[in-house]
């Protein structure tokens, strides 16, 4: 049986998992979390690994002749060179669609808090404030419904559509933007716009685009500038989608009302991030595809896409030959 090992486990398991079906595939050693200097030693006898944010770039394959496949605990890829594993015969292989409604429910977690502040209203109750109120009920903040409103979407793939489709439960109107149109997903509560009518239109933005060079820090000056006093801006897609120093002076100056990010450009989160000295914004570290079900879920392909290409079928390459 061939080496594997998981150079990155711990953000995927922290130890309410178990790795224990792999090992039905080849001998499996688990490194919680490894550094690029530890990489070499680690990995210099597998055929076989399992990353997750780690960066493997041309440099670095050319000391593991042994190397046959490598399994990115994530959807995105972005930090392995494809080609160059392609040109050395190693497969590459993601996991798609794996937190796909763990990461809809976190957009509307996020949202749900700036529409009602449950948790400060609550927190607000076990410091007396309700037992002192001279009335039956109080609110420290406008409580905003959701219905009526318009979401902007910018890219419907598969969870923009799963945003869609929450939004619509809460008979919310939907507009989007993406490169591609989905005819059979549109009706008179959900159309495709374009992206300056989406700016202008939304009462909420919430991003589930790629960051590409196209894409790169869209959020910027010039798109704020074009949205309502009152949107809601949301990001649980990538924080490179946003320009951090451009969001803090929209928000500071009272240029959009609110923002809430899952993401930020560099991760973990740096003590000078801009967004650090925002107002009226949420900043969650990046959790959005982090449930229990949502990480079994990832290991589970993970797993079914290593046991695929030893049988010769190989599922979720991302570097096809």
């Amino acid at each position: 049986m061939g080496k594997i090992v998981i150079v990155e486990s711990h953000t995927v398991n922290p130890g309410d998992l178990s790795w224990d079906s792999f090992k039905e595939l080849g001998d499996v050693v688990v490194y919680d979390r490894t550094t690029v200097d530890e990489l070499e030693e680690r990995i210099k006898d597998a055929e076989y690994i399992f990353i997750n944010k780690l960066l493997i770039s041309e440099k670095i394959l050319d000391k593991y002749p042994k190397l046959k496949f490598i399994g990115v605990l994530a959807t995105g890829f972005n930090n392995v060179d494809t080609k160059a594993c392609a040109l050395r015969n190693i497969v590459v292989c993601n996991v798609p669609s794996y937190g796909t409604d763990a990461v809809a429910q976190h957009v509307f977690a996020l949202l749900l808090e700036i529409c009602n502040h449950a948790f400060e209203h609550s927190q607000s109750v076990f410091s007396g404030q309700w037992a002192r109120s001279h009335d039956f009920c109080y609110w420290n903040h406008d409580i905003i419904d959701l219905s009526g409103k318009t979401l902007g979407v910018i890219g419907l793939g598969t969870i923009g559509k799963a945003v869609s489709k929450i939004a619509l439960a809460f008979n919310m109107n939907v507009i989007y933007h993406s490169l591609h149109k989905h005819p059979d997903f549109e009706n008179d509560k959900c159309m495709s716009v374009s992206l300056n009518e989406l700016y202008e239109k939304s009462d909420i933005i919430t991003l589930h685009c790629p960051l590409t060079s196209e894409t790169k820090e869209m959020i910027n000056n010039d798109a704020l500038l074009k949205m309502k006093p009152s949107v809601i801006l949301i990001n649980t897609s990538r924080g490179g989608l946003i320009a951090e120093e451009d969001l803090k002076e929209a928000l500071n100056s009272d240029r959009i009302f609110y923002a809430a990010v899952d993401v930020v450009s560099d991760e973990p989160i740096k003590i000078n991030n801009p967004l650090l000295s925002a107002k009226n914004i949420l900043i969650t570290p990046h959790i959005a595809w982090a449930s229990k079900e949502s990480r079994m879920r990832l290991m589970n392909i993970a797993r079914e896409n290593l046991k695929a290409f030893l049988e010769g079928n190989p599922i979720n390459v991302v570097n096809p030959f």
